[in-house]
């Protein structure tokens, strides 16, 4: 062998060698190691997206990376849900949906995914609704609402972000509770939904304290009561009376909000996004801004993941009964 070759052959060992360390290198790189999406499954401004983006920050600090909301909003999540799971498995996509993705199988008959389909990391939040109306209804307290939707038995509109929302859910559980026929208006999303009901087209809605209480303040709309079982403590909702004071027996409703990632994620990454959404919950900051909006951060077992997808099923079954008893049929 001449000079020259034996040059190219020792060049050509330690390119090899360059690249299988860069290989290995790039194989075992610290996740995560970019940004972090995480997708909501409904529009911009909405009770989730202003959820997410408070997430988001929280998440932030303990993952040492940037999460970016990704808006990606129709069909009642289940768009949103669908592109998570189209996504790899790497845990750079992942999903933060409300109690709607436990009611869709009961919703949809072609819904192209099942719960098995994702991986859960963690319950983040449950919160309570509100039960609001547009400025001008005769109707000042809940007592007289009750009296006002008898009375107009069908004509009163109800509005909601659309079929499986969570707004949808608690109208669905209000009109049974009430024995009283309304007129389902649905939108798709909370925004629209809320701006129709603020401009008088809509009469009543059954919206999350996320998104209505600032709506309460502002003297907007009238409040008729809070969907928990007990009062909340926000200064804005604390003199309003829950329905099952007002005469509702066993009126419960809160909306949760878990964390997903696609199925099949490696397990070393699902722990590690559940342990920085733990670390985020206890964050001083995001408390205190989900706190203002009525929400309570989950601080029991269902912020472990086998927890979380027990919850999940139990919600499941609760949903599709409720959701059959109403009459209503899958899309």
């Amino acid at each position: 062998m001449t000079f020259h070759q034996r040059e190219i052959a020792r060049a050509s060992r330690a390119l090899l060698v360059c690249g299988i360390v860069a290989a290995a290198g790039t194989a075992h790189a610290a996740y995560p190691d970019k940004p972090v999406t995480l997708v909501v499954p409904f529009s911009a401004g909405g009770p989730t997206d202003k959820i997410a983006r408070d997430l988001a920050e929280a998440l932030r600090k303990p993952l040492g990376q940037v999460v970016v909301v990704d808006n990606t909003a129709g069909a009642g999540g289940t768009i949103g849900t669908a592109k998570v799971l189209r996504a790899p498995a790497d845990g750079y996509t992942l999903l933060l949906h409300p109690i709607g993705l436990a009611t869709a199988p009961a919703l949809y008959k072609k819904l192209g995914y099942k719960s098995e389909d994702l991986e859960f990391l963690g319950l983040v939040n449950e919160a309570p609704s509100t039960l609001i109306g547009r400025q001008t209804l005769p109707a000042a307290n809940f007592a007289e609402l009750r009296k006002y939707i008898a009375t107009n038995a069908g004509k009163v509109n109800l509005a909601n972000a659309g079929i499986g929302s969570a707004s949808h859910l608690c109208s669905l559980m209000l009109q049974s509770a009430l024995k009283s026929d309304m007129f389902f208006v649905p939108y798709k999303g909370t925004g629209p939904a809320m701006n129709d009901l603020l401009g008088g087209t809509v009469d009543v809605m059954c919206e999350q304290a996320t998104n209505s209480t600032p709506q309460i303040e502002a003297n907007k709309v009238k409040a008729y009561g809070v969907t928990s079982a007990q009062r909340m403590k926000v200064p804005a909702l604390a003199s309003l009376p829950t329905l099952v004071e007002s005469g509702l027996p066993g009126f419960n409703f809160t909306v949760w909000h878990g964390l997903y990632a696609p199925r099949g994620t490696p397990p070393e990454v699902a722990q590690k996004l559940n342990a920085a959404m733990r670390t985020a919950l206890k964050d001083p900051e995001l408390i205190k801004r989900q706190e203002a909006l009525g929400i309570s951060v989950v601080i029991d077992g269902r912020l472990a993941p086998a927890e979380h997808k027990k919850f999940f099923e139990s919600e499941v079954t609760r949903w599709t009964k409720t959701i059959k008893d109403a009459g209503v049929q899958p899309e």
